[in-house]
């Protein structure tokens, strides 16, 4: 049997992959939101513990040594940190871009200034930027 049209098979294997590329965006997506708001309950807890200096050093190792067994090493103490990093570097969970990865927001959060985020963040939706 002939096909009526040759590019019945490269049109479903487009479809294929812009589909894939969209599942893999949502759920890096919905990590990215997931740290976010991991970063917000130890920031919270933190804002409770205040009268203790070291609390913050405590729970980040605390949560680390409860987590890391059993969800991996996404989860060690650096990993916290930066969770913790990310919440209080974008406070608000709307300004965050689904563009940009948790790849990407690990470098950004690094910048030392607003400005340079600012920037980083505008020139990687707009350029649409890999984080090499």
């Amino acid at each position: 049997m002939m096909l009526q049209n040759q590019s019945v098979i490269p049109d479903i294997k487009a479809i294929i992959a812009a589909s894939k590329d969209k599942a893999i965006r949502a759920v890096d997506n919905e990590r990215t939101l997931m740290y976010w708001y991991i970063g917000q309950r130890i920031f919270e807890e933190e804002q409770d513990g205040k009268d203790r200096a070291d609390y913050g050093e405590y729970l980040t190792k605390y949560i680390s040594q409860q987590l890391e067994p059993e969800f991996g090493s996404g989860f060690s103490k650096r990993q916290i940190e930066l969770f913790r990093q990310f919440y209080r570097s974008f406070p608000i969970a709307n300004a965050l871009r689904s563009q940009l990865s948790w790849t990407h927001y690990k470098l950004i959060i690094r910048l030392d200034s607003q400005d340079k985020m600012d920037f980083y963040i505008a020139e990687t939706v707009k350029n649409n930027w890999n984080t090499r």
